[in-house]
């Protein structure tokens, strides 16, 4: 539910003054997300500036993706601007953490054994950016997924290559075919570029061909989707429905597409792509986040020549280039054959937790989704309501309303963290809270 600003006095003579009172009231948290804005012409009464002046602050707040144009609702602040804000409450003692969407960090490799490895050279201006080593590792890895990996690019983790590979092609403004549900964070992100993310309908097979051909109506410039371990879904592309989307794709020449294969090896299914030679503009992106750990802010984006040299044209101008003691790290783990068997141990252990939850769900009457990745999607009607029982009964969960833009409700449950002798708990505390609780009132 949105609320107004009216609480919060806005203040300031300039247009830049305005901006910076409500920047100040977002980043405190007077003007949470939702929050309506004062109407411009009525904002510049009560500040006797002219409406002009507001509209001019409002522009550079929808520029920075601090706010939304809500269209009859007004101009709206984002869900999650781009800003310091007021961290969340943490997760109370004791509750087990289903939320986070973290990996099991006892399922992550060793770090200690390959730092001790790595010859600390300082990397100099003027030299290669790119470990020639872990670009071969790349390469063949892309090539035998069928992804054309002629030139790639190392950024810093998945949410840094898409937004790179946007600002090489689109302004603000653009419209950008996104799954719905989707990632959080790419939802912020593209808010934060002044970008507009069209909803396309998803189910356990992906992105709907006949849904994205809709997107591509409405005149989106890009597409991005995500082939395997979906987030908050856990969807798969599988072949057929690579095939379909191939096919609408060939009927847009100018789309960009990117594929955010953010999970890689650990998501529990193949590789799949719907790439192929006639796509002029595209980008692949693998992350080693989930795989190799977070910490490792490190992803490899494969691309057309142009994409990728835009990327990294843009990239020379700010970080230069990703540590060469990060990209040595990760060019030795996908060389170790120890790590390498850890890898393939956490993909089948998240593969057994994530089976195990939605099967346990199943007996309950829970119908739940989670094709592969690190995270089950159960449909419900009350989001919040479901979230505070399970809280009480020592569970955390996400609710989807974050991830959510025309979608129904649903809650995100991450099975990192999830021992399959837990799950039978779970599922039936979850089957408890979608039942009606018993009024207390006495008459």
């Amino acid at each position: 539910m949105n609320v107004t600003a009216h609480t919060y006095q806005i203040g300031g003579k300039s247009g830049n003054q305005i901006s910076a009172s409500i920047e100040e009231a977002i980043r405190s948290g007077k003007m949470p997300a939702g929050t309506v804005l004062p109407a411009i012409r009525a904002l510049a009464d009560k500040l006797e500036v002219s409406p002009t002046t507001v509209a001019a602050a409002y522009r550079s707040l929808r520029v920075r993706g601090l706010v939304r144009a809500g269209g009859r609702r007004g101009t709206i602040v984002n869900r999650r601007p781009p800003l310091a804000m007021p961290t969340a409450p943490t997760v109370p003692a004791g509750t087990v953490n289903l939320a986070d969407g973290n990996p099991d960090p006892d399922l992550l490799p060793p770090l200690r054994p390959i730092l001790a490895k790595i010859a600390a050279r300082h990397q100099l201006y003027g030299k290669e950016t790119n470990n020639e080593r872990l670009i071969d590792l790349a390469r063949r890895s892309f090539r035998h997924d069928r992804v054309p990996a002629g030139e790639i690019a190392v950024v810093s983790g998945a949410i840094d290559g898409i937004e790179r590979v946007l600002q090489a092609h689109l302004s603000p403004g653009d419209v950008v075919a996104v799954e719905d549900p989707s990632y959080t964070g790419m939802l912020d992100l593209l808010a934060a570029l002044g970008m507009i993310a069209e909803p396309v309908a998803l189910d356990e097979s992906g992105i709907s061909p006949a849904s994205l051909a809709a997107a591509i109506r409405a005149d989106a410039k890009a597409v991005i989707l995500t082939p395997r371990a979906h987030n908050p879904t856990g969807a798969y592309i599988d072949k057929k429905r690579a095939a379909e989307i191939r096919a609408v794709l060939a009927k847009a020449p100018d789309i960009l597409l990117i594929e955010d294969d953010f999970a890689g090896p650990v998501c529990g299914a193949p590789a799949m792509t719907v790439v192929d030679a006639h796509l002029p503009r595209w980008a692949v992106i693998r992350s080693v986040s989930k795989a190799l750990g977070p910490d490792l802010r490190l992803a490899l984006v494969a691309g057309d020549e142009l994409t990728i040299a835009r990327v990294e044209g843009r990239q020379r101008l700010g970080p230069r280039w990703v540590s060469h003691i990060l990209q040595d790290a990760v060019a030795m783990m996908w060389s170790d054959a120890k790590t390498l068997r850890q890898v393939e141990r956490a993909s089948y252990t998240y593969a057994l937790r994530r089976g195990a939850l939605i099967e346990e769900l199943a007996k309950v009457g829970v119908e739940a989704f989670g094709a592969s990745g690190l995270n089950v999607w159960i449909p419900v009607a009350d989001e919040n309501a479901i979230v505070q029982s399970l809280l009480e009964d020592g569970w955390a969960v996400r609710p989807g309303a974050a991830y959510r833009i025309r979608s129904a409700p649903g809650i995100r449950i991450t099975i990192s963290a999830l021992k399959p002798a837990d799950a039978h708990r779970l599922a039936n505390d979850f089957a408890r809270a979608l039942r009606p609780r018993a009024s207390t009132n006495v008459a």
